[in-house]
């Protein structure tokens, strides 16, 4: 089978080399072209990450030498991919601007960026929940005016680690949700060794997070309604983020009300047999099983845990009833890959499977 070629833009940065390391033997795609910034353009890619390289493993050898382009010259980019990753540091006005330039030259986008998350007409997928709103393309290119080109959206990390939970539980009707998550540094872009500030220490805020983490659950509950994803009227959440000590692996402690309160057994059934469009179509990057619950007492924990299916599976634990809410339960996801190049890759599968990149 040919390979789709693709891009990455935002390539030296934290998750553009995370994209890098998923996606150097990837079974769908090849990456031919990488995109940065200005002062990264005409150098190597070597040259352009210097001593930023942040991965566990070694740069991949097949890029190393690649040329960097200027993430801005679409013209230069234009004929060579079918479509790119996209993870730029960038204002977010100016990332709607150029991800909407991309499309509008025939480029499709996936983008691990937060900056079009509410556009209307732009899907935010996690593929086992929601694969459903990839249908909203159709009045995106209407109102761009595109064949190909269009945007699609990963959620933000750390909903990862109780979004899919609550997900088959939505049957029983939450009505109210409390969740903390306690969040890796490398949500932050960062290491140790550049963050010493960390190291034993908590940061009680990170910016505009508590506000994606209540918000962004709704919309992927949501439903398409003339063109646009209309977000769910519920459950009411209220969330608390706070930064700890971790290197990746966001954990979330999670409290929940329900109008028809489940047994404690159609609970863990409901996440035993929980399974999406990702698992149906077998696509390469997704966990064999979505959710995984630990009876241990002291599980999940991110270093045990996080990578399991690679990094793509979340892993729950601690499910009790409680005195105020129905229910309290832990869960934790791996914020770099489930939550961040690992989920827009999967979402990139399940567009190619689906005929969107055609």
């Amino acid at each position: 089978m040919e390979k789709m070629k693709v891009g990455v833009v935002g390539a030296t940065g934290m998750v553009g080399q995370r994209f890098l390391t998923l996606l150097e033997n990837h079974p769908y795609f090849e990456v031919v072209l990488l995109a940065a910034s200005a002062r990264s353009a005409g150098k190597t890619y070597r040259e352009a990450v210097g001593e930023r390289w942040k991965m566990k493993t070694e740069m991949p050898a097949k890029f190393a030498d690649m040329v960097v382009l200027d993430a801005s010259d679409i013209a230069a980019i234009e004929g060579k991919v079918s479509f790119v990753f996209c993870a730029v540091d960038m204002k977010k006005d100016e990332i709607r601007t150029l991800e909407e330039a991309y499309a509008k030259a025939e480029i499709p986008v996936v983008s691990n960026n937060s900056a079009n998350r509410w556009t209307p007409d732009v899907p935010m997928v996690i593929p086992e929940i929601n694969d459903s709103h990839l249908e909203i393309i159709a009045a995106q290119r209407k109102r761009l005016g595109t064949k190909r080109g269009f945007i699609a959206v990963k959620p933000n990390c750390s909903i990862q680690s109780y979004v899919p939970a609550l997900t088959p539980l939505l049957k029983y009707k939450p009505t109210m949700v409390l969740a903390t998550t306690y969040q890796a540094i490398s949500g932050a872009g960062k290491t140790f060794r550049e963050w010493p500030e960390m190291i034993d220490n908590v940061i009680p805020y990170i910016g505009g997070e508590e506000e994606k983490s209540e918000q962004e659950p709704l919309k992927i509950w949501g439903h398409i309604e003339n063109g646009a994803i209309v977000k769910a009227e519920g459950p009411l959440i209220t969330t608390q983020c706070i930064r700890v000590p971790v290197s990746d692996g966001h954990t979330a402690a999670v409290f929940v009300k329900f109008e028809n309160k489940p047994t404690k057994e159609e609970i863990l059934e409901a996440w035993a047999s929980f399974e999406g469009k990702a698992q149906e179509l077998k696509l390469p990057s997704a966990p064999e099983k979505f959710l995984t619950y630990f009876e241990e007492d002291n599980r999940p924990q991110a270093a045990l845990d996080r990578d399991i299916y690679g990094g793509m599976g979340v892993t729950l634990g601690r499910l009790r009833e409680d005195s105020i809410f129905d229910y309290k339960f832990v869960g934790l996801s791996h914020n770099t890959l489930r939550g961040a190049a690992g989920g827009a890759v999967l979402i990139a599968e399940l567009l190619y499977r689906e005929g969107f990149f055609n």
